[in-house]
């Protein structure tokens, strides 16, 4: 009875010290701002089985994935045989559950799957501390969550022994038929461990026994209280994390209300009644409180595994930006924070900040918004929205972007492009498009509309196709593609404005905006419905960011459009390029953000050329390094440029042409040709280019 005495009230220590514990995490992500995330339900119950139960994104790394599933699914498995453990420290009973049949080959796999834990613990931490994986070394990884990782592994492989030996010593004192030992039958691989304890005194093999269910179970305890300040909570957060995960593309950013109301009443879309007089407490995010409870909950919930520092470019290529850091610090924040807030109250003064005193400037705008770490991340922790609500501080309240992105985004404010060109050059590119010698007449919406046509589709050129001396090439391809089919389409031409997407990601929500409205105000002026557009930046952005300000329009990439024409036999190519080696860089944007891999490949196939995959393609493609803005400015300290370290893979692949599909990605990989002074050897085109080289 006082063996049942003590474990119970040890049990009850335990219930009430890891609530105290879950209390206090919850009041900590509950400091978050309020979010609604009760849509698509059925969604996002499959989303957390197919993520969180199923480890759908751990097999991206094989082995350590093997691995991992097989402490995941030890943990699970072995956790059946507490149910015992509990029933006879409870009831003072042994083996309570034995006249179940097949106990014996229940105990033997919880058996097996312990001996797994074993293996991949001893493997995990050769890895770390033998074998040094780079990942588990960055400087974030020093002191403590060095020593975290290695408190885990090593009490898991003790505790496995623990029961290992335990089930031995139990099942020679099972033979020798002492006391309340009663015969069970054996358990398969403890069995192995017998010879090494048959020659011992029942006394000690009861010592053994005792010690090893009493090691174990009070280990466990330990264990639950230790997990809640350690990275290891996860356990527990990842399911509900992966559940009010993001259901939209990643590369979608939310569109703040706040400024959705003030651009409304000041283009006079929306009468100043007093609803948006409201003072507005911050734009984007200083401190943790500035987030919204999801992103809290992200930081409570990272594993620390570094699989999204390990896929960063920015990392990658020696600069400061750490995407595991960012998560890191905003956990360490939170702690400091909601432990002052709880112990001191809700209006406590707390000194410094997140941003700054944790996450540096530099940091902060060495991000591309690729998403690489998102992609990786295996409990779908979106690092790049604790970057964007910093950015939006920076550059909203304290006026603190990089100059060069300033510089770009006035220009969008005067020119409605991020270069210093007059609005009224945008379409001068259409004047120069030719077929054949023959001038190609583009076909303005304005002047068709004037004359009661509607075209099925809109071309949207975008800044870059309407002003970037290389990516006009592309549009001007792409409209004898286009004039080639006999598609009724138009452009906006000096219509036409910045999509936006440059101010947004650096943060200037003001900016996209009124952007965004007065260009969906011309839009839907012109009721448009269809649009193509060979930039997958503003695909994205109209596509998944305007629908909530009014747009909502079919949108397709020009890769998506080529290859369904090529599907439906509208489009049939010739054999101009076949035989060329080729290697394609997946865009950000349309890859990984919109999950567009295949269309580009099937165009690819349809010319008949031989593709040469780089080593990191599709999801786990390498960013160009233009996004977020970088494109605009110089980029930050480090052993090396994005766009050299993919030219590089590119050209490794020892193709005679890099394709791509964006003209922000033609820019850097032009760049990186001309870095390497590769340029007369290789040769760099968009997809359309390819095509219109094939219809000639």
């Amino acid at each position: 009875m006082i063996y049942s005495l003590i474990f119970t009230i040890a049990l009850a220590a335990t219930i009430f010290l890891f609530y105290r514990s879950i209390k206090r995490i919850r009041t900590h992500i509950k400091l978050g701002k309020d979010i609604d995330i009760s849509d698509q339900s059925s969604a996002r119950w499959k989303k957390m089985f197919l993520v969180a139960i199923g480890q759908s994104k751990m097999t991206k790394k094989p082995i350590a994935g093997l691995l991992h599933i097989m402490v995941y699914v030890g943990f699970i498995i072995v956790n059946i045989e507490m149910l015992e453990i509990f029933i006879d420290g409870i009831s003072g009973t042994h083996r309570f559950l034995s006249f179940i049949p097949f106990y014996n080959g229940i105990i033997s796999l919880v058996e097996f799957f312990a001996i797994m834990v074993i293996i991949a613990c001893i493997t995990f931490l050769i890895r770390r501390n033998i074998l040094r994986v780079k990942r588990f070394h960055k400087p974030e990884m020093k002191s403590w969550p060095s020593l975290d990782a290695n408190i885990i592994l090593i009490s898991e492989v003790l505790l496995m022994t623990a029961f290992l030996s335990m089930n031995a010593a139990d099942r020679i004192l099972q033979i020798r038929e002492f006391g309340h030992y009663t015969n069970t039958g054996g358990f398969f691989f403890s069995e192995f461990i017998i010879p090494m304890f048959s020659a011992l005194p029942s006394s000690t093999l009861i010592f053994i026994e005792r010690f090893g269910w009493w090691f174990h179970i009070l280990g466990v305890f330990a264990f639950l209280n230790y997990i809640p300040y350690s990275k290891h909570f996860h356990v527990f957060l990842a399911f509900p994390n992966v559940f009010y995960s993001k259901l939209k593309p990643r590369t979608y950013i939310n569109n703040m209300e706040s400024v959705t109301n003030e651009v409304k009443i000041a283009m006079g879309l929306l009468q100043d009644d007093g609803a948006a007089t409201e003072e507005i407490a911050t734009f984007g995010a200083k401190d943790v409180r500035d987030f919204n409870w999801k992103v809290l909950m992200d930081a409570y919930t990272c594993t620390e595994c570094g699989r999204c520092t390990d896929v960063c470019p920015a990392n990658i290529t020696g600069k400061l930006l750490s995407p595991r850091k960012i998560v890191m610090d905003t956990r360490d924040r939170l702690e400091l924070v909601g432990n002052t807030v709880m112990k001191d109250s809700d209006k406590a003064e707390i000194d410094g900040s997140l941003l700054h005193d944790y996450i540096s400037d530099e940091e902060l705008w060495a991000c591309t918004t690729c998403n690489a770490c998102t992609e990786a991340c295996p409990v779908e922790i979106d690092q790049v929205s604790i970057i964007t609500e910093l950015r939006r501080y920076s550059y909203m309240e304290e006026s603190a972007a990089p100059s060069p992105l300033v510089a770009a985004n006035t220009n969008i404010e005067n020119n409605g492009a991020p270069w210093q060109f007059p609005a009224d050059d945008r379409a001068n590119w259409a004047d120069e498009v030719e077929s054949d010698g023959n001038k190609i007449d583009v076909p303005i919406m304005g002047d068709l509309f004037a004359q009661g046509k509607k075209p099925e589709y809109l071309f949207w050129v975008g800044s870059a196709g309407s002003y970037d001396r290389r990516a006009k090439k592309i549009s001007a391809d792409f409209i004898k593609v286009l004039n080639f089919l006999k598609v009724d389409y138009a452009i906006l031409g000096i219509e036409e404005s910045d999509s936006g997407d440059i101010a947004k990601r650096s943060g200037n929500e003001f900016t996209y905006q009124m952007q965004a409205m007065m260009n969906i105000e011309v839009l839907n002026s012109y009721e448009v419905k269809k649009i193509i557009t060979c930039d997958p930046h503003d695909y994205n952005i109209i596509l998944n960011e305007y629908s909530e300000l009014g747009g909502i329009y079919e949108v397709e990439h020009h890769t998506q459009f080529l290859g369904r024409m090529i599907k439906d036999a509208k489009l049939n190519l010739n054999t101009a390029l076949k035989g060329k080696s080729i290697t394609y860089h997946d865009p950000c944007y349309l890859g990984r953000g919109n999950g567009e891999y295949d269309a580009p490949r099937e165009i690819l196939q349809a010319l008949g050329v031989n593709i040469n995959e780089m080593p990191r393609n599709k999801s786990n493609a390498l960013c160009c390094g233009a996004g977020g803005g970088q494109m605009f400015k110089e980029a930050e300290k480090g052993d090396r440029e994005i766009f050299v370290e993919r030219t590089d893979e590119a050209l490794k692949t020892q193709s005679e042409i890099i394709v791509s599909a964006c003209p922000f990605c033609m820019t850097m990989l032009t760049d990186g040709v001309k870095y390497q002074n590769k340029e007369e050897e290789i040769k760099n085109y968009d997809i359309a280019e390819l095509v219109a080289m094939a219809i000639e």
